[in-house]
């Protein structure tokens, strides 16, 4: 008797056994022995095929609704305990790239004085994942709700401006870094330019309209050489795809000001740094391959001159972003209609003091008590500038904004924390 392997599969590939096939030919013959009857097999066919390509849709249709990451009452619950605001003249906020290193720690910031928080971020693989799901179970722990979801998922933004009335946005989601837009330079505009607009296109038709704070960079001053960098300095020679989408956004920023009513904070970052930062940024990586042992490599401008960058602490940073939230104002559109005027500004945030790279390099080293593998090597035309330098006079007048950490200090809290979320500690007595 034939194995049960045997009846389901030919004994030779690509030939089967006919011991039983003259009474199957005499079936076969007869059930299409006219032209008629193979016609009505191939209607029947036809609607067999229909009908079940119609199902499977009705299934995937019904596995995409049941599969989503957000919707439902319960899910509706969670976004409003989220936002539900703590303390007296506090405000609701929706933070975009919440899962991201500014986000985190700007969510815990307005979480930890009692504004309503509610996190929006896609989670992409711009490097890794992991990372910035430790920041939402962080963000978690702490009664912040991370929405994942994307910018241009306009049904999502509706749904959230639906459930909640925000009075503020706190946009900090893009595609970051210079060099990775010489790699994939659709997901910068995706991110920076598509995704902006649909979040405006919700922010104008919302009911009331909520003031907007969002991240432009330092990287819009381009190849400027006025120093220190100034707001009211050109900023029309971009060096790179990614410092051309930031400042594409302040113009679209400003239009939608112009034309809607929305009140609109744009905030020039300078190289921020600090615990949970981004692996992508060159202290990180520094303290990554000094750490296994690899090589660093370190870029000089033109006539071997030092890089320099005004690194600023993510501690620093936080203050601005909170600061320019408070002093918004308010948006003066209804419905998608603009009743006045309402702010629109720029500010720099940095440290105002900036760093030469190497130096960096030798902080970094004293903190680690490991001597770094240096290759020195000519900036490459990728986007890179030689230096950033902020002028922060214009945020100080508005706010009071007022850096106060160092690098020194600020890169040994970074090391510490390195050191004990990648469990250093532990395994080699690091301190």
């Amino acid at each position: 008797m034939p194995s049960l392997e045997e009846e389901l599969f030919p004994s030779t590939p690509g030939k089967f056994k006919i011991d039983r096939g003259h009474s199957m030919n005499r079936q076969f013959h007869r059930c299409f022995a006219s032209t008629s009857t193979m016609f009505l097999w191939a209607l029947f066919l036809i609607a067999l095929t229909a009908s079940y390509l119609s199902f499977q849709s009705f299934v995937d249709s019904g596995s995409r609704y049941f599969s989503a990451s957000w919707g439902g009452i319960q899910w509706e619950k969670q976004v409003r305990n989220s936002a539900q605001i703590h303390r007296s003249g506090g405000m609701s906020v929706l933070v975009t790239g919440a899962a991201g290193f500014v986000g985190t720690h700007v969510s815990l910031a307005l979480k930890k004085r009692g504004d309503g928080v509610v996190g929006l971020d896609n989670f992409n693989n711009y490097y890794d994942p992991s990372l910035k799901r430790a920041r939402k179970s962080l963000l978690n722990s702490h009664g912040v709700l991370v929405v994942e979801g994307d910018l241009n998922d306009g049904k999502l933004l509706a749904k959230l401006f639906d459930v909640v009335a925000f009075t503020h946005v706190m946009h900090l989601a893009a595609q970051a870094g210079v060099r990775y837009a010489m790699e994939n330079p659709n997901s910068y505009v995706h991110s920076n330019i598509a995704g902006l607009v649909s979040l405006l296109e919700v922010c104008k038709s919302a009911n009331p309209q909520p003031a907007i704070v969002w991240a432009s960079s330092s990287s819009v001053y381009g190849l400027n050489d006025k120093v220190p960098f100034s707001e009211a300095d050109r900023t029309d020679q971009p060096a790179s795809l990614y410092a051309a989408t930031k400042k594409a956004g302040e113009e679209i920023t400003h239009t939608y000001n112009h034309i809607y009513g929305l009140s609109i904070t744009g905030l020039r970052f300078f190289t921020v740094y600090g615990p949970w930062g981004r692996p992508d940024m060159a202290y990180f990586s520094f303290t990554r391959n000094i750490l296994q042992g690899k090589p660093i490599t370190i870029y000089r401008g033109k006539n071997r001159a030092d890089l320099a960058r005004d690194f600023t602490y993510i501690d620093d940073i936080v203050k601005g972003c909170l600061g320019s939230l408070d002093t918004s104002g308010k948006s003066t559109g209804t419905g998608g209609k603009k009743k006045g005027n309402a702010p629109y500004r720029i500010f720099n945030l940095g440290n105002t003091s900036p760093v030469k790279v190497p130096v960096l390099v030798n902080i970094l080293e004293r903190h680690l008590k490991v001597k770094a593998k240096r290759n020195i090597v000519d900036m490459p035309g990728n986007g890179d500038v030689p230096f950033t330098h902020a002028n922060i006079s214009h945020a100080q007048k508005e706010f009071g904004y007022k850096p106060t950490t160092d690098l020194q200090t600020g890169l040994k809290k970074f090391v510490r924390w390195y050191l004990s979320y990648y469990g250093y500690n532990n395994r080699k007595g690091l301190q």
